[in-house]
């Protein structure tokens, strides 16, 4: 994050700065009165521009600036009238002649109530004229050279050096006091100065090295280089601070202290910096804040090999299986050179192993037909080492199980989260126990526990009768969980069979082979909405033609415009038009899925349709309006036989449980059409499980729906990530296909069409991710009345812009062994906001809520975890009717969901972790599409906490911020008190004295720090 652009000119922020500087500069020399633009100008360029190093911009061009922040006005006679009251100027420490006394009391710590000035400091006397090194023209001097220095060898600059001692009464760490205080009380402490050694110093100055209004710091003698003090060995001096914030937050500044062996200009200084913390909270944050320290944990992954499986018993099959095994399904299991092909990824360590210079020339190679399925192979295998790894989070240690009340053959184990799929663990599924006693041996038994129950966060095992034989009360266990490979299996055969049938004009077509008549169809909609929406009623009339074919058919659906309407559409139209068609109808979720099958039921005879889910899926967890078209049948899941199934027009599924079709034997070409709904959420060797086998290029034609511009796949492989598995099918068509790609004219409607009106929120939430992500191009098409119910509301900083931005400087905390963050002082005002949209509904004509209406987004799951408990603290909170269907979750949980109000919590404040989010993409820091999909949630209100300086530093947000401001949604801490923002980033990155360091602890960044659900989608 550098001070300047690439081409070398200072950035608004550094011009800002600098403005700023000059304008205090004129009131610490009492020239602020001057008005004349010349004088002022030869004043700039003659006492206080700076052309050593780095140079100050010209005053033409700092005019300019300030004139942007309104910070100056110039008339046309050429008078400039400076803004007063731009920056809270701190007692001035290096002006004010008085004379010396030593000082050696030591104040302690007082707390009070007492109202600051308005500007936050008292007034003083009226400064003397300036010298060569004073004022702001010294501190940024001094700002400057410290920086360099510290940025080189940061624990020299915070040691105490030549028996000259930096203290505080406060907590101090590593050069760094912290102090908490209550919300808007006001805090004094002080700093003492104390020399130990054998030979006196001078003590010529100090300063800030950034401005922030919530500090104020004094000492009785005025010590400035004109005036310096001299400290004999014993003596101690007081520098006392104050500090007070309306906000919650953390706010930090850096202060150096400049101190000389001897009176004698030749000598040179040395310096002793000190950062002072303090943390404005509430009682609440003060509740949420780290149990105990954090330390890393590190997975052992290193455990004996010798061992064997004592097979347990498994459950009775809930599935009557009538449909046959005609095509098999292979194991695909991980080879042994996986795990050296992943060290020398990761390590760039030099290998003679020729093969694996094979696999990295594979993965780097461009993905084309004739790498396809060797290419996908090796991706998975990688994705299947990762997976294997991080399940290991959740292993356990020295727990105990219990017998089952109802059936003594079953043990009973608590596993805590498991009812949220972490991990995710279905009936059939198994795990493997070893007695604690014998975890040491070098030959040990593992036993098998199949589930046979899943209830809320305990699960129901079944063993072996040796092991029940064997099995005492309170008997310690270790216990670890398995990664369910059906899906990866059905994944390698699928990229295998788009081989071997030949599906290259579909996965990388080159232009359609279908005659188009002169004149489409025109169609009568069941939807007679849709035949208004131009762009809805193109891609059905283009689907039930066939234009694209072999080539798929994109529709191209961004937040709320209605994709899973038109493709539910463009199915019945199918059905409607096309002779002898057949429809697979597929989504990643299951309840995706059920949405599709509920919407398509609407028009057509229900005999029609079937829906079949996998015999894992929860008889409760389906809808009651399926239960007549589907393939549950008295508690129990119904494979009907290969031709039954061919009775059908529409079968509707998931994309894995699409797999059992091509594994009953169903004919290519028997589908006529395969439409995927969110298509963007699945990896492309899982969205062509049901392709890949089941439609024929010549004559099939395969429509894929979704965003692009959001979240894709969630994988945990960095390496599969890099190497494109990422990449969903959908998107790799939109950005590497000439057929897809958007043209002058825009996208080409024979192959694709992109959705432009937004059914779902208000035009002011819609407008940034529409400028930034749409080419400006959605259209805000909601209902109005739904949209404005908050417009009027009595928290909004602007009536009429249902928008917030509260800004708060918080501070990235984590706890215990749990990487994850979370940022307390943003919990506090979360809360605020809650209460407010509860507490207090049904006011001022705004309608009320309840709180499944509202969701609150993380990026971390410890974030998520303290939300959570924050509402369980707050007693009218926790009393509330219904609080327990308010959604708290990670951006990934409320992709394809919407919210009448949205919260979001962005935790960052710390910019030396930004990094971090890159590497491991999670956050919302430079992640366009989380941050896309975070803002397009909402309906008729949105609220995002978070840090303005750290969240500003990436375009994305500062675009966000900069709208909210200029539309007056902007509130809470006032950015504008802090220097320019790069500046300050810059120094906050320097002065971080101590961040933990990070230890590889071998789990993706998506394992430590968000912990999703797992995937059990089958």
């Amino acid at each position: 994050m550098g001070k300047t652009r690439r081409n070398g000119r200072l950035s608004k922020a550094d011009v800002r700065a600098v403005g700023l500087d000059f304008i205090e500069f004129l009131n610490e020399s009492n020239r602020i009165d001057i008005t004349d633009r010349d004088r002022l100008r030869d004043i700039y360029n003659a006492e206080f521009r700076r052309s050593d190093g780095a140079k100050d911009p010209n005053f033409s061009t700092v005019l300019y600036v300030l004139r942007t922040y309104n910070r100056v006005r110039v008339t046309r006679g050429r008078c400039v009238y400076f803004s007063r009251n731009v920056r809270v100027v701190l007692q001035d420490q290096w002006w004010r002649p008085c004379v010396r006394r030593k000082s050696t009391s030591h104040r302690p710590l007082n707390v009070g109530s007492f109202p600051l000035p308005p500007n936050g400091l008292e007034e003083s006397s009226s400064p003397t004229p300036p010298g060569p090194e004073g004022g702001v023209r010294g501190r940024r001097r001094l700002a400057q050279e410290i920086l360099h220095k510290l940025k080189s060898n940061r624990s020299e600059f915070v040691a105490d050096k030549n028996g000259v001692q930096v203290s505080s009464e406060l907590e101090m760490l590593d050069g760094k006091v912290c102090f908490f205080v209550d919300q808007a009380e006001v805090c004094r402490g002080s700093l003492l100065v104390e020399n130990k050694g054998t030979s006196s110093v001078e003590f010529t100055y100090y300063s800030p090295l950034h401005w922030i209004n919530c500090f104020k710091f004094e000492d009785s003698q005025k010590v400035t280089r004109n005036n310096p003090l001299r400290l004999d060995p014993g003596d101690k001096y007081e520098v006392s601070m104050m500090f007070r914030s309306a906000h919650v937050g953390v706010y930090q500044v850096t202060v150096a202290f400049e101190f000389k062996t001897t009176v004698r200009p030749c000598c040179q200084p040395f310096h002793i910096v000190r950062i002072i913390e303090a943390e404005s909270r509430t009682q609440l944050a003060q509740e949420l804040g780290p149990v105990k320290p954090f330390k890393p944990n590190r997975l052992s992954s290193c455990q004996t090999e010798n061992f064997s499986v004592d097979e347990g018993e498994a459950p009775e099959s809930l599935a009557k299986q009538s449909l046959e095994y005609e095509v098999p399904l292979g194991h695909y299991c991980c080879p042994p050179y996986i795990k050296d092909l992943s060290q020398f990824l990761r390590n760039h360590r030099k290998t003679s192993h020729d093969h694996i210079h094979e696999k990295k020339s594979l993965l780097e190679a461009p993905l084309a037909f004739s790498n396809y399925a060797e290419r996908f192979h090796l991706l998975l295998h990688l994705e299947e080492s990762q997976m294997l790894v991080d399940i290991k989070a959740y292993d356990k240690e020295d727990v105990t199980m219990k017998q089952d009340k109802l059936n003594k053959k079953l043990l009973v184990l608590q596993v805590p989260g498991v009812s949220e799929n972490r991990p995710s663990v279905l009936r059939g599924d198994h795990l493997l126990v070893t007695k604690s006693k014998d975890v040491h041996l070098q030959n040990i038994t593992k036993y098998k526990g199949y589930v046979h129950r899943v209830e809320l966060d305990q699960l129901k095992l079944g063993f072996s009768s040796k092991f029940l034989a064997s099995f005492i009360d309170k008997m310690k266990f270790r216990v670890e969980f398995t990664v369910n490979r059906v899906p990866l299996r059905l994944q390698h055969r699928a990229v295998q069979l788009a081989v071997q049938h030949q599906l290259e004009d579909v996965l990388f077509p080159v232009g359609s082979k279908a005659t188009i008549p002169g004149s489409q169809r025109l169609l009568s909609l069941f939807d007679r909405k849709l035949e208004e929406n131009t762009e809805q009623y193109t891609a059905v009339c283009n689907i039930v033609a066939g234009v694209s074919k072999p080539a798929p058919y994109l529709v191209f659906g961004p937040p709320g415009t209605g994709k899973t309407v038109t493709m539910v559409e463009a199915i019945k139209q199918v059905l409607k038009c096309v002779s002898g068609a057949r429809v697979l109808a597929c989504a990643p979720s299951n309840s995706a899925a059920d949405q599709l099958c509920v919407r398509v039921l609407q028009h057509l005879d229900p005999r029609e349709i079937y829906r079949l889910y996998a015999s894992s899926r929860d008889p409760n967890q389906v809808p009651h309006n399926l239960l007549d078209v589907c393939n549950l049948k008295d508690e129990m899941y119904e494979f009907p036989c290969k031709m039954e199934l061919m009775k059908y027009k529409i079968l509707v599924t998931t994309l894995v449980t699409a797999g059992r079709l091509v594994t009953g034997g169903l004919p290519p070409g028997h589908f006529t059409h395969i439409f995927l709904d969110e298509a963007g959420h699945a990896v492309e060797s899982e969205a062509i499980i049901g392709v890949a086998g089941l439609l024929q290029a010549e004559t099939g034609q395969l429509v894929l729906a979704g965003d692009p511009k959001q979240l894709g796949p969630i994988l945990r492989s960095p390496f599969a990530i890099k190497y494109g598995l990422a990449l969903s099918l959908l998107e790799r068509l939109m950005t590497q296909n000439p057929l897809y790609q958007k043209g002058d004219t825009g996208f080409n409607n024979q192959y694709v069409t992109k959705l432009l009106r937004n059914y779902r929120s208000h035009r002011s939430i819609l407008k940034v991710p529409n400028e930034m992500f749409y080419d400006s191009e959605l259209q805000p098409y909601a209902d109005e009345y739904t949209t404005s119910f908050y417009c009027n509301w009595e928290h909004l900083p602007n009536k009429g812009f249902p928008v917030i931005f509260h800004g708060v400087l918080g501070k990235d905390e984590r706890e215990l062994n749990s990487p994850s963050f979370f940022n307390v002082s943003e919990i506090t005002i979360v809360m605020d906001y809650l209460k407010k949209l509860l507490l207090s509904q049904g006011k001022k004509g705004i309608a009320k809520i309840s709180p499944q209406d509202i969701g609150i987004i993380a990026p971390y799951r410890k974030q998520v975890e303290k939300l959570r408990k924050a509402i369980r603290k707050t007693d009218e909170l926790e009393r509330y009717t219904g609080i327990e269907d308010l959604k708290v979750g990670s951006v990934e949980e409320f992709q394809g969901q919407e919210r009448r109000v949205i919260i979001v919590t962005t935790v960052r404040s710390n910019s030396e972790h930004i990094s971090m989010d890159i590497q491991y993409n999670i956050g919302f820091l430079k992640n366009e599409k989380r941050f896309n999909v975070a803002m397009t949630r909402p309906r008729a209100l949105l609220i995002v906490v978070g840090n303005p300086i750290i969240l500003s530093s990436d375009p994305t947000w500062g675009r966000f911020i900069e709208y909210c401001t200029a539309e007056g949604g902007y509130t809470g801490f006032d950015r504008t008190t802090i220097e320019g923002t790069e500046d300050v980033v810059d120094r906050l990155m320097a002065l971080s004295i101590r961040i933990e360091p990070e230890v590889d602890t071998e789990e993706s960044g998506i394992q430590q720090h968000v912990n999703l659900e797992w995937r059990n989608e089958q």
